[in-house]
Order: structure tokens, then C-alpha cells, then sequence
């Protein structure tokens, strides 16, 4: 290996003492170069070098070709002043790229399945526009020909760089025949021929044989149909109807003219539509590009084809809700789009195609920009809750639309009636959707406080009881954010608060406590710390750990609050803590976490006995966990 390194060195001479002759780089300079590519070539060297190797050393070459261009510039600068010819090109002039198109060499031979690290081999030689660009691009389309970007950016250099139109369609055809389902390639191909197209009217327009463009300017068409429309105010009477023979006869020729380009345009494109359909027949979004690119284009009986693509769309989408959202939003005007909707709505029933409509509407009244809705736009928001109404009675309401009609309700102010549809929703077929709850739960909080903190009796023990059905048909970890919700919403309430711990006691019973994550007892206990105190916190926590699996969650947090108190100086804290500890452990004696803290408590707050006696009785249960416990503790 050292031979080998020795042996690349050695070729360098050349180009570093041309450096050093040409006053680039001083001789320390040419050391630290030296010793930075020994260190190099020496990684790349050993039995697995890496990818990262690879990239550093290319990356220091970059940066020490650009040092020596800017020298150079400036020893340039330097003659010239002097009145000195140019410096020619030299050795070290061409080793530097050499040298990184060798290690790029070296790096694809290594890892030949980086498509990443092959794209960046190319597009050095591109950008140094190096002769080796062909080589390359054969070597990896060879080896991932199944990668539809290697045959784009192999004819897109054909044609952008090379200016040879046949080899970048040979290219295209070729990779369309082996990845015929890939959309972009279809796109970028249709691209290509129009592309090309429009360069050969261009320079027929050039030769004074033809005019116009391929590309469609609907500014500029829109202005000349207007004057054209409009003409007689520009002219005067006799200008007029001169100008007006003159333009039939101009008009006759013109259609008996056929612009060829525009009709081959025409011509491609079907072509191309046709074939990407047969390969790829379900893909919407490839037909939504072929519309994009027709209209950008300016091709003969383009209204003809887009209706053709359009009907043939409607024919394959007709039942997905994204094809009706994206006819939609290319209606210019908003009634058109609302119509396009609402067709769509009897043709695919479904709460998709209603949550596109909705959205469609909020952006159309700038919703979504955090606008207040001004009196202009009510009715805007008025039609949006008519969409609500009719997808509730359609039976299309989900739990997302019902909160978004709710939120719909709060935005405009209208609080009350918003409670009465939240009340409504929560006792339909969404009473088990906890968002929905947690929203209603809110907007009952809201109408507390408007109503000064009064809130009727028969309200809220229609609002616990709906509560208490949903709460015992769902899972403590699904209920998380609703029981928080009704905690808070019931904490001033007395007696539903207390139903509502009897109620988790019941909840605790049937799923059991949480070992990691949200605990409910947890919640309560420390509702009950801060309204009323240890004692009555204490006597809550004593229920829960009462309960066949009140949880590891539980147990460590009633621990660390009675240890707490202990490191405050309550001495009956600590004793309360060592009987948590023990409980806790009957259960979960193998967790290496507990029997920690459990010793780390004792060498803090208790005696020397009481921490060994700890830690001997977890060295003889956890065994083969002893080591852990150890290294942790002592």
C-alpha cells in the first residue's frame, strides 16, 4: 500500500513544481499539499475505504484548484500592469480537474449503486465541460438503467449541451422502453420534441420565412383580441375600411396558409398523450401535466385536444374527488368552480370531495391568510356552512368536518350556535370521536365564562352524562385529552368532579394504569395536590395504588412527590416513600431504574445500612443486571 501511495506521489512532481516555479504556491505550501494527499491517498488505500473519503478528498481538491485559479488571476493582473504577455496554460492548469475526475473515477468504481454520487461525477463534468461527459453517462446508464432521471439528464445535456437533437431523442425513446411507467420521462420527452419544435420556427422566423412562436403569451392574446375588437377607435373612417379589405384579403391567405410547425406540435403531443395513457393509464396527476403543457403551448386545434384530454380524464376520474378539485380550481371565475363542485358532489357523495370543497371556499375568502372575513365575504362564509349542513344531512360528516364546522361557528362569533351543534354532533353517530368532544367541551367553557360563570344545572348534567358514556366507552390512552378537558371544565363542580374520580377508579379497573406515557391518577392526584393539599393528595394516591394495576407511571410520581416532601424535611415523607418503593417493587422487582433510584434515595436521605441492604437485595434479584445497576450506582 505504501509503494502505491509513494508511486501517485511521485507523479505529482511535475505539476507542483510548475506551481511552485510559476509563484502560486510557496514550497511550505507544496508541503502541507503534499502531506494532505498522503493522508488522503493513504484512506483510500486501505481495505474498506469509505464514501465519506472519497467526497473529503474531492471536496480538498475543489478548494485547491479554486486557490490556484485565483492566484493565478491575480499573477495575471500582475503582468499585465507590467506589460507582460498572458501566462500560458500549463501542467498544473489541467492536473487539478485530472486529478478530481480520477478520484470520481475511483469512487464510482467503489460504489457503483450510489445514484447520488454518480449524479455529482456528472455534473462536474458538465460544469468543467469535460470530454470524459459521454463516457460517463454510457457507464451509468448501464448500470441503473431503470432510473428514469439518468436518461432525462443524459438527453437534456444531448440537447442543451451537445446540440444534437437525434442523439437526445434516440435517448428518450431508449428510456421509455425500459421504464415505459415513469411520468416524468413522458412529460420531459413531449418537452423535448416541442422544445426543439419551437427552435426550428424560431429560426424560420429568424430567416424572415415565418413568424409567431409555439409558446402561448395569453397576455399579449388576450390585448390583440381586444384590439381587434375594438379597432375603429384607433382609425379613422376611410383608414378604416382600407384596412379592413386589406385584412380580408390577409385573412383569406392565412387560411389557406397551414403552419406546419403548429399542426406537427399538434401532431407530437397526440402522440406522446396517446402512448403515455396505454402505459400508464392511472396516473391523474400525468394527464393534469399534458393539460399544463398544452395550454403553454400554442398548437393548432389545441382547444379540440384539450377537450379531447379533458373528456378522457372525466372518463377514467370521474369517481376520484382529487380529479373534481382539480377541475375546479382551473375554472376562472367562482361560480363556475362552485358549479364544477357541486356536480362533483352527485357524482362521488363522499366527505373527501366535501372537505375540497370547503377548502376551496376558505381560500376563496382568505381564510387561510388569517383574514377577519369582511361583510363582503359572509356570504362566502354562509356557503361554507351550507356545505357543512349538506354533508351532515348526506351522511358524509367525519369527526375533522364536524370541528372545522364547529371552529367554522366560533370564527364568526355565533358561539351559541355553535354549542348547540357541537351538543347535537356529540349525541349523533360521532358520540365516540374524543376531538369532537374536547371541542364541545371548550365552547361549553367559552359560554361559562360569557354567561359570567353561570351555567345551568340541567346543562351540566346533561353534558356529564353524555361525558360519562363516552369516557367508559373508550380507552384511558385514546381519552387522554378529553379527560384533561373535562378535569379542568369540572374542577369548580363538586360533585361531578368527585363522579368523575369515581369514574377513572372504574376506567383504572378496566384497562389498568399506564407504565409509560399519560397517567390519569396521576392528573387527579396532583388536581387534588394543589386544591387541597398532601394529605388529601396522600389519600387520593392510596385509592389508586389500591387498584390491581395502578401502573409504573403511578408509582414513580407518587414517589417522587413524597420524596420531595422528604428532601424538605419531613421525615414521615421518607418512610411513606420506602413503603411506595416496596409496593413498587413487589411488582416490577426486575426494573433496573427502580432499584437505582430506590439506592440513590437511601445514600442521600438514609443510613448506610438501609442503602446496602438496598442494593444486596437488588444485586440477588436482578443477576444478570447487577452490572448495569452497579456501574450506575457506585
Amino acid at each position: 500500500m505504501a509503494d502505491v501511495v509513494q508511486y501517485r506521489l511521485e507523479r505529482m512532481v511535475n505539476e507542483l513544481e510548475d506551481l511552485e516555479r510559476r509563484g502560486l504556491f510557496s514550497r511550505q505550501e507544496i508541503a502541507e499539499v503534499v502531506r494532505q494527499r498522503r493522508k488522503f491517498e493513504y484512506r483510500l488505500k486501505r481495505p474498506s475505504p469509505l464514501k465519506q473519503d472519497f467526497l473529503a478528498y474531492i471536496e480538498y481538491e475543489k478548494q485547491l484548484d479554486a486557490l490556484r485559479l485565483l492566484r493565478k488571476k491575480a499573477v495575471a493582473r500582475g503582468l499585465k500592469e507590467k506589460g507582460n504577455k498572458k501566462m500560458k496554460k500549463s501542467l498544473s492548469d489541467l492536473a487539478g480537474v485530472s486529478r478530481i475526475l480520477e478520484i470520481y473515477r475511483l469512487a464510482t468504481n467503489r460504489f457503483k449503486g450510489d445514484i447520488e454520487l454518480w449524479f455529482q461525477y456528472l455534473e462536474f463534468c458538465r460544469q468543467r465541460r469535460n470530454g470524459r461527459m459521454k463516457k460517463v453517462l454510457a457507464q451509468v446508464i448501464r448500470f441503473h438503467p431503470k432510473v428514469p432521471g439518468v436518461w432525462i439528464y443524459a438527453a437534456a445535456w444531448e440537447f442543451d449541451q451537445n446540440l444534437n437533437a437525434a442523439a437526445a431523442r434516440a435517448l428518450m425513446q431508449s428510456g421509455l422502453r425500459v421504464c415505459p411507467t415513469s411520468e416524468d420521462l413522458w412529460v420531459e420527452y413531449l418537452r423535448m420534441e416541442l422544445t426543439y419544435l419551437n427552435k426550428l420556427k424560431a429560426r424560420k422566423v429568424a430567416l424572415g420565412e415565418d413568424k409567431g412562436t409555439l409558446i402561448c403569451d395569453h397576455e399579449a392574446a388576450d390585448e390583440k383580441q381586444w384590439r381587434d375588437e375594438n379597432k375603429e377607435l384607433f382609425m379613422g373612417f376611410d383608414e378604416k375600411r382600407e384596412n379592413d379589405e386589406a385584412s380580408d384579403i390577409q385573412n383569406t391567405e392565412a387560411e389557406k396558409k397551414v403552419d406546419l410547425f403548429r399542426e406537427q406540435g399538434l401532431s407530437i403531443l397526440r402522440t406522446v398523450y396517446s402512448g403515455a395513457i396505454e402505459s400508464v393509464p392511472s396516473s391523474f396527476s400525468l394527464r393534469t401535466r399534458f393539460v399544463e403543457i398544452l395550454d403553454a403551448t400554442d398548437l393548432a386545434h389545441s382547444h379540440e385536444m384539450r377537450e379531447e384530454i379533458l373528456n378522457d380524464m372525466k372518463r377514467d376520474f370521474s369517481k376520484e374527488p382529487e380529479y373534481w378539485d382539480w377541475l375546479a380550481r382551473k375554472e376562472s371565475q367562482l361560480e363556475k368552480a362552485m358549479q364544477v363542485y357541486d356536480e362533483a358532489i352527485k357524482v362521488v357523495p363522499s366527505s373527501a370531495i366535501f372537505c375540497l370543497y370547503i377548502r376551496f371556499l376558505k381560500d376563496a375568502v382568505g381564510h387561510n391568510n388569517g383574514e377577519v372575513p369582511s361583510s363582503g365575504d359572509f356570504v362566502s362564509y354562509n356557503h361554507i356552512l351550507m356545505v357543512y349542513d349538506k354533508a351532515e344531512s348526506m351522511g358524509c360528516i367525519t369527526e375533522d368536518l364536524a370541528c372545522e364546522h364547529i371552529s367554522c361557528f366560533l370564527q364568526l362569533g355565533r358561539l351559541e350556535e355553535a354549542r348547540k351543534l357541537a351538543e347535537n354532533l356529540c349525541n349523533g353517530k360521532l358520540s365516540d370521536a374524543v376531538d369532537l368532544w374536547v371541542l364541545r367541551l371548550s365552547v361549553e367553557m367559552r359560554c361559562v365564562t360569557e354567561r359570567c360563570g353561570y351555567s345551568s344545572k340541567t346543562d351540566l348534567l346533561s353534558l356529564y352524562e353524555h361525558l360519562e358514556n363516552v369516557l367508559l366507552k373508550m380507552t384511558i390512552s385514546k381519552a387522554e385529552r378529553l379527560w384533561l378537558m373535562a378535569l379542568k371544565f369540572f374542577l369548580n363542580q363538586k360533585q361531578y368532579f368527585d363522579k368523575l374520580v369515581e369514574l377513572s377508579l372504574v376506567s383504572l379497573i378496566k384497562d389498568g394504569g399506564s407504565d409509560d406515557g399519560f397517567s390519569l391518577s396521576t392528573a387527579i392526584v396532583n388536581v387534588f395536590l394543589e386544591q387541597d393539599g398532601v394529605q388529601s393528595a396522600r389519600e387520593t394516591y392510596k385509592r389508586f395504588l389500591a387498584l390491581p394495576r395502578p401502573g409504573l407511571s403511578m408509582c414513580i410520581d407518587c414517589i417522587e412527590l413524597e420524596t420531595n416532601l422528604a428532601l424538605a424535611g419531613d421525615r414521615k415523607c421518607l418512610l411513606e416513600a420506602r413503603k411506595l418503593y416496596e409496593s413498587a417493587l413487589a411488582t416490577y422487582e426486575q426494573d433496573v431504574s427502580l432499584w437505582r433510584n430506590y439506592y440513590t434515595m437511601e445514600i442521600k436521605m438514609g443510613t448506610s445500612e438501609t442503602a446496602n441492604a438496598v442494593y444486596w437485595r437488588a444485586r440477588k434479584l436482578l443477576k444478570d443486571n447487577v452490572a448495569l445497576l452497579s456501574s450506575e450506582c457506585l
